[in-house]
């Protein structure tokens, strides 16, 4: 055992000026401990041999200083010390006769303004850089405890009111951390380049297929050369690592990872515990989730940490976490006892600081749903959550944040009475935490997004500047659009960029578009189901929770149409103004067999399974290898027409990602202009003869992409959101011959076009000079390019392979001049008849009589969607 820290010049500690958390002075060889406790009147510091089972073996009463923070300066605490707090106040005097677990000086459980002081509890630095475990950890257990032991108050613990019990044994600890690795140079993409990546770090590598990861896709396009992920790295940071070439090749630029911060859980390693799993009750919001650490020693998850940030940064891609500073994981009031509560940190320390209160002291869960709402009238609250932006973006190289319920963070709970509900829910758009928050990651160059909606109201477009969010209206209606509501004004305004909601703030890029989040149903899902299924046996269940409001459709149990829509929802998002959010898994069809809301499951079917991505019947591989018996995935996709060993979503996928990130004209700072030929690229919506905007209820339009004067390409986006094939006359001309373009068929997201992955390369694009049908519930897209030498045989040709080719009556516009020769290319009235004609007049795609009645969705046949 290393000697005990020693007390340094203790006399000067009141008038420390140290900034909270342990911080070592390595040209002094101390280090130096500050905590918040404003009301308090006595604040120990203690040392630990061990994090669990022992007792402290040097503790330090701090100095008071002016601001309220306890001080203290100490030898021999460096990397791995472990540390911890006692804190007494006027309910609790400090009396010599005290020794842990008496009740020497106890008066009552909380003082005059409802603070919660309990020295018997031992607490940990609400800004420890590592926490040796949480209340739920088998540790606690091994140590001859249980959670039981925190609760203060009158709530008994095997026989003897909580206040009684000391903690010491069984408390989390504060680690000190000193570490140097590299977190590499921040990437920082221009925010419109983004596309995000939602992702679980342990759900990302932990399923026993992420093991053979390169093996089992070197045979998908652009895939090939992925390293395999070690078995004993699987679900770690150190796995999550490996992925960055995957993400690399999928062609997205940001990963964002679930909560990380370290999290109150049962949830250990590959076993499925009973709470938790995703990480929304933050227990530390400094310490890295021991749990995701490979390396679990002192100090392992940090340095883990950054090396994964490491690994992503070489490869060009961002990493954003998802922060919790709404509600901590210390919970409300136990058994309804207004005195007892189980804090082991911030609510130990000052309770009506940290934690917003109801008259008589009530921990509330208001707008969050959780029983302990955070305050921000507190500066102290405010200053933990700006302190905690700055050490995760400068100390562990985190690019960005999105915020759980950021509303909350908008609220003054001080500024109204504690009763006041209608007041206690205003939100202040010009709170000066949101402000402060804005101007940090300006200065310091990393992005901010708001999940702008609470238990408590919707704010989605009331963010000040500077803050993105995400665009729950963009969900809303494009998932409604694409199972035939006939939304089309809603659809047309938010594909744009949401101009209504934004246009305060610095552009569309503030707009996160999301058709799907971990939160809700998986992409296919939601064309695979009409309700929520998370009553159902392990693996996919049981959960609880989750909308009943899904805006999902089963596709009529149409397997193809299922992943034609599937399609849709991909390319739609990807193409939309503003940026990208897809959820990991979500590129090649992951299904979650109609649970939308496993926030507790910790189990292989909840985890990414790679061999999906590898196949061309996803739904049809073992949930588990190891387990054939084990309840399999619904067959809700069928078997798609590609080749065995290749998921033809993924490949679409991915063509679709690297479309936008080649092109400039989605990636844009502006709206646009209203008309074509402007400047800005501008998204123009039309009706199918494209002459007229589309009405309201249309399913059936045109989106002219004009790239203005930037150098992307100009695109067609033809959309047909309804059961009957849709005729888009598109036959062009022009005058001067120099300035030729013509259209190419790059997408088309139809059924027949799956064995060819519905994507197309320059090279092998169609040339389209006339008429082009988009089949029912497809969409197509088409690129400009420079015009190449006129087709030699003019004519009609539509089939498998190709869209309708007709005699060209002059041919395209100049690049991004939709606005000078568009009014010429609606007058396709004037042109002759199509050449050949079907039986009522078109040949479908393939090779049918098109303009027949599509068969009802409800008589396609169908597959048991409770297959195993």
């Amino acid at each position: 055992m290393s000697p005990a820290p020693r007390a340094v010049q203790e006399s000067r500690w009141s008038e420390a000026e140290w900034p909270l958390g342990a911080l070592l002075r390595r040209s002094e060889g101390t280090t130096t401990f500050a905590v918040a406790a404003p009301r308090a009147t006595r604040v120990q510091l203690e040392f630990y041999p061990e994090a669990v089972g022992a007792d402290a073996h040097a503790t330090f009463a701090m100095g008071q200083g002016a601001d309220g923070l306890w001080r203290a300066e100490v030898d021999g605490a460096r990397h791995g010390t472990l540390y911890g707090f006692r804190v007494w106040g006027e309910n609790w005097t400090f009396d010599e006769a005290w020794t842990p677990g008496s009740t020497a000086g106890f008066v009552s459980d909380r003082d005059e303004e409802l603070n919660h002081f309990n020295p018997n509890k031992v607490l940990f630095d609400p800004y420890a850089r590592e926490v040796t475990h949480n209340t739920m950890s088998a540790r606690v257990e091994e140590a001859g405890g249980d959670r039981g032991v925190f609760g203060s108050g009158p709530v008994e613990w095997r026989g003897r009111p909580g206040r009684e019990v000391d903690t010491a044994r069984y408390a989390p600890k504060g680690v000190v951390i000193e570490d140097d690795t590299s977190i590499g140079v921040h990437p920082r993409h221009p925010e419109e380049d983004n596309a995000i990546y939602e992702a679980h770090v342990k759900n990302l590598t932990m399923h026993p297929s992420s093991a053979k990861l390169g093996d089992l896709l070197a045979g998908v396009p652009g895939f090939a050369g992925l390293p395999n992920i070690p078995d004993e790295l699987r679900g770690t940071y150190a796995g999550a690592a490996l992925m960055a070439p995957y993400l690399k090749a999928l062609g997205l630029t940001v990963i964002e990872l679930l909560p990380v911060h370290e999290t109150d859980s049962d949830q250990v390693g590959d076993q499925n515990g009973t709470t938790n799993h995703w990480g929304y009750q933050t227990l530390a919001f400094f310490a890295p989730n021991r749990d995701y650490a490979h390396d679990k020693s002192l100090g392992g998850p940090t340095r883990e940490f950054k090396q994964m940030v490491l690994a992503f940064h070489e490869a060009g891609i961002e990493v954003f976490l998802d922060v919790v500073y709404n509600h901590s994981a210390e919970g409300g009031n136990w058994n309804g006892e207004l005195d007892a509560a189980g804090f082991t940190t911030l609510g130990g320390f000052a309770t009506t600081e940290y934690y917003v209160l109801t008259s008589d002291g009530g921990l509330i869960d208001g707008a969050t749903g959780t029983s302990n709402q955070m305050n921000f009238s507190s500066t102290i609250t405010c200053n933990l959550v700006l302190d905690s932006l700055v050490h995760w973006h400068d100390t562990m190289g985190v690019d960005g944040f999105r915020f759980d319920l950021a509303p909350v963070l908008g609220r003054r709970p001080e500024s109204a009475q504690a009763e006041d509900w209608v007041a206690q829910r205003r939100f202040f758009s010009n709170h000066p935490l949101l402000d402060d928050v804005a101007r940090l990651a300006a200065e310091n160059e990393f992005e901010v997004i708001a999940e702008a909606w609470d238990l408590w109201g919707y704010e989605v477009g009331n963010f000040p500047s500077g803050w993105g969010e995400w665009n729950g209206r963009f969900r809303d209606a494009m998932r409604a659009y694409c199972k035939g509501d006939a939304n089309t004004d809603d659809f047309m305004a938010f594909f744009n960029g949401d101009y209504l909601h934004f246009n305060s703030n610095d552009g569309p890029q503030k707009s996160v578009n999301f058709v799907t989040a971990h939160d809700g149903f998986t992409m296919f899902d939601l064309v695979a189901y009409n309700e929520k299924n998370n009553d159902q046996p392990f693996p996919f269940g049981p959960s609880d929770g989750g909308s009943d409001n899904n805006l999902s459709w089963d596709s009529g149990g149409d397997l193809a149409l299922r992943r034609t829509r599937w399609r849709n929802f991909w390319l739609l998002t990807l193409l939309a103004r503003g940026v990208p959010m897809v959820v990991s898994g979500d590129e090649y069809g992951r299904s979650q067999n109609g649970n939308n809301n496993p926030w507790s499951l910790n189990t292989v079917g909840i985890w990414n399974n790679w061999a999906q991505a590898a196949s061309n019947a996803p739904m049809r591989v073992p949930v588990d290898p190891r387990d054939p018996e084990l309840t399999g995935y619904n067959h809700a996709m069928g078997i798609t027409d590609a080749p065995e060993g290749v998921n033809p979503l993924l490949v679409f996928a991915r063509f679709v990602a690297h479309l936008r990130q080649s092109q400039e004209t989605f990636r844009q700072r502006t709206w646009g202009d209203t008309e074509r030929g402007g400047e800005n690229v501008a998204y123009v919506y039309f009706s199918t003869d494209l002459n007229d905007p589309p009405s309201p209820g249309d399913r059936q339009i045109a989106v002219a992409i004009d790239s203005g004067a930037t150098n992307g390409d100009d695109f067609w986006v033809l959309i047909n959101m309804y059961d009957q094939p849709a005729r888009f006359d598109l036959a062009e001309w022009t005058e001067d011959e120099d300035t030729q373009h013509d259209w190419y068929r790059i997408i088309d997201t139809a059924p027949w076009a799956e064995s060819e992955f519905n994507c197309w390369s320059q090279e092998d694009a169609l040339h389209v000079t006339g008429e082009y049908t988009v089949e029912p519930w497809s969409i197509v897209v088409l690129e400009a390019r420079p015009t190449r030498v006129p087709d030699p045989v003019p004519g009609n040709l539509w089939g498998r392979g190709g869209g309708l080719q007709m005699d060209r009556w002059g041919i395209p516009y100049l690049r991004g001049r939709f606005g000078e020769v568009l009014d010429r290319i609606r007058r396709g009235a004037d042109r002759p008849a199509p050449v050949a004609e079907g039986p009522t007049g078109q040949i479908s795609a393939d090779g049918t009589p098109s303009g027949k009645p599509a068969a009802p969705v409800a008589d396609v046949p169908t597959d048991d969607d409770q297959g195993s």
